[in-house]
C-alpha cells in the first residue's frame, strides 16, 4: 500500500512538473508529423501537406499501419483514416482553412501492441487570429477598485532564512506577506545576493498546480535578486505528500472555485498577490528600486502578463504559453485556454462567461506597455496556439517572439536560455 501511495506521489510530482517546464522523455518508437513548410505556418486557402514517418531506435519502420485524424485546434476530427507506410514514410494532405487558426493532425502506430503518437499543428496566418473575449466596460475599474483594497492590509512581511540553501554568493530565505483581505498570505522563496549594493530583481510566477519551491539560487548569484511565489496562501518549504494531498483534496480544480461570483473567483486574491509581490520587492533595502521584471510559464506565464499590465513598476516580462487566453473561445467553435472549464457545455453559464472576461489574459495583454519576451509551440493542447495568439495579438508593446512549433506544453533548454538572457539583459545583469 505505501508503495503504491509513493507511485501515485510521483506521478503527481511528475505530471506537476511537466505541466510547467518539462521536456518529454525520448522513447523508442518516435512518430514524425513535418510540415511541407519550415515555418508550420500558411496563407488562407493555402494547402498545407505533412510527411509522416516511424522512426525505431532511429532507423525507419517499414509497412507499418498508422491511423491519423485532422482537426482545428481542439477541436472534433474533420477527417480521419488509414495509411500504410512505404519505405517508413508517407505523405498526407491535411486541407486548408477559410480564416486564421491551427489544423492538427495526430498520428497513431501501434508496434509490438504498445501505441505510440505524434502530432503537427500547423498555422493559417495566426498573426490575425482575434480574441472572442468580451471586454467589460468597467474591466479597469473593477481591478484598480481591487489593488485599492489590498493595498489597506498591512504586509506583516516575515522572512526566515534557510542557512541549507545558502550559498556562499546568495542568502535564501523563505518568505511571506499580506494579501488582498485579512490574514491571507503570500509565501515565496527569496534568493538575494550577498555583496553589498542594491539589485535589479525578478518575480518568478508559477505554473499550475500545488507544490514547493527551490528558489532560483544559480541565476541570483550573477547579481538579481529573485522572488519565486506560490499563489496558495500556504507555506512552500513544505514535505512532498502535503502538497499532494492538498492538489488531490482541497485545492483540487481550485482554478474553478466561486468562478460564478467575480468577486469571489479564485484567482482574484492570486492577481492581487502577485502585485503584493511587486510591493514586498519594492519593500527590500537591497532592491535597486526601478529594475524589476516578471518572469513565468504556463499559468505562471498568464500571471506574468497580467502582473505587467496591473502594475506599472514591471519593466519588462517573460511569458511561456500563457493560461487563461481567450477562455471562451469553445463558445465560438474554437480552442480556448487553460484551463478549459467553458469546453463543457454544462459549465457555460451566464454568470461563468461573465466573471471569465475579468481574469482573462487578453483583456490584460490589452494594456501592456512594456518589453515582453513571448515563447510557445504549435503542438500545446493544454494552451493551444489559437487562446496564445489570441493574447499575444493585441499587445502593442515590443515584442520578442521564439517560436518552438514542434513543442507541446514545455520549453527547450535553448528556450529557457533566450529566455533567461532576455530578462538578464533588460535588467542589465552580467549574464555570463
Amino acid at each position: 500500500m505505501i508503495s503504491k501511495l509513493r507511485d501515485v506521489w510521483l506521478f503527481v510530482l511528475l505530471s506537476l512538473f511537466m505541466t510547467a517546464f518539462g521536456q518529454p522523455a525520448e522513447r523508442m518508437v518516435n512518430i514524425k508529423v513535418v510540415p511541407n513548410h519550415d515555418s508550420w505556418v500558411y496563407k488562407i486557402g493555402e494547402k498545407a501537406k505533412v510527411k509522416i514517418m516511424v522512426f525505431v531506435n532511429g532507423s525507419l519502420l517499414d509497412k507499418t499501419e498508422i491511423s491519423y485524424s485532422i482537426s482545428p485546434d481542439m477541436m472534433p476530427p474533420i477527417a480521419e483514416g488509414k495509411k500504410i507506410l512505404k519505405s517508413g514514410e508517407t505523405e498526407l494532405e491535411l486541407g486548408t482553412m477559410k480564416t486564421s487558426g491551427f489544423l492538427r493532425c495526430k498520428v497513431q502506430a501501434e508496434v509490438e501492441g504498445r501505441k505510440y503518437e505524434g502530432m503537427a499543428t500547423v498555422g493559417f496566418e495566426p498573426e490575425k487570429i482575434t480574441p472572442t473575449v468580451h471586454y467589460p466596460e468597467d474591466f479597469w475599474e473593477f481591478w484598480e477598485k481591487a489593488k485599492m483594497e489590498a493595498s489597506k492590509e498591512p504586509m506583516n512581511p516575515k522572512m526566515t532564512l534557510m542557512p541549507e540553501r545558502c550559498t556562499s554568493k546568495v542568502n535564501v530565505y523563505h518568505v511571506s506577506f499580506g494579501n488582498y483581505s485579512y490574514a491571507s498570505r503570500i509565501y515565496g522563496i527569496l534568493c538575494i545576493p550577498k555583496a553589498q549594493g542594491r539589485y535589479p530583481a525578478v518575480l518568478k510566477l508559477p505554473g499550475a498546480g500545488v507544490r514547493a519551491y527551490l528558489g532560483e539560487v544559480e541565476r541570483a548569484e550573477k547579481g538579481v535578486i529573485i522572488l519565486e511565489i506560490g499563489i496558495h496562501g500556504i507555506p512552500v518549504n513544505m514535505e512532498g505528500p502535503v502538497y499532494t494531498n492538498l492538489y488531490m483534496g482541497a485545492l483540487r480544480n481550485y482554478h474553478s472555485f466561486n468562478l460564478d461570483d467575480r468577486d469571489r473567483y479564485y484567482y482574484k486574491r492570486v492577481y492581487m498577490g502577485c502585485v503584493r509581490a511587486i510591493d514586498f520587492l519594492y519593500s527590500l533595502p537591497e532592491f535597486d528600486g526601478e529594475n524589476l521584471g516578471t518572469f513565468g510559464g504556463s499559468q505562471g506565464g498568464a500571471l506574468s502578463i497580467i502582473t505587467a499590465a496591473l502594475d506599472n513598476r514591471v519593466k519588462g516580462l517573460v511569458s511561456y504559453y500563457p493560461a487563461l487566453c481567450d477562455m471562451v473561445g469553445y463558445l465560438h467553435g474554437r480552442a480556448g485556454g487553460w484551463p478549459h472549464f467553458l469546453k463543457d457545455e454544462k459549465n457555460r453559464t451566464s454568470a461563468r462567461i461573465y466573471t471569465a472576461s475579468y481574469y482573462d489574459v487578453v483583456n490584460f495583454a490589452r494594456q501592456i506597455k512594456v518589453p515582453g519576451f513571448y515563447t510557445f509551440g504549435y503542438n500545446d493542447t493544454t494552451c493551444p496556439p489559437t487562446s496564445v495568439y489570441s493574447a499575444y495579438n493585441v499587445i502593442k508593446a515590443p515584442k520578442t517572439l521564439v517560436l518552438a512549433q514542434n513543442t507541446g506544453h514545455y520549453a527547450y533548454p535553448e528556450q529557457t536560455s533566450k529566455a533567461w538572457k532576455w530578462m538578464m539583459d533588460l535588467l542589465k545583469v552580467n549574464n555570463k
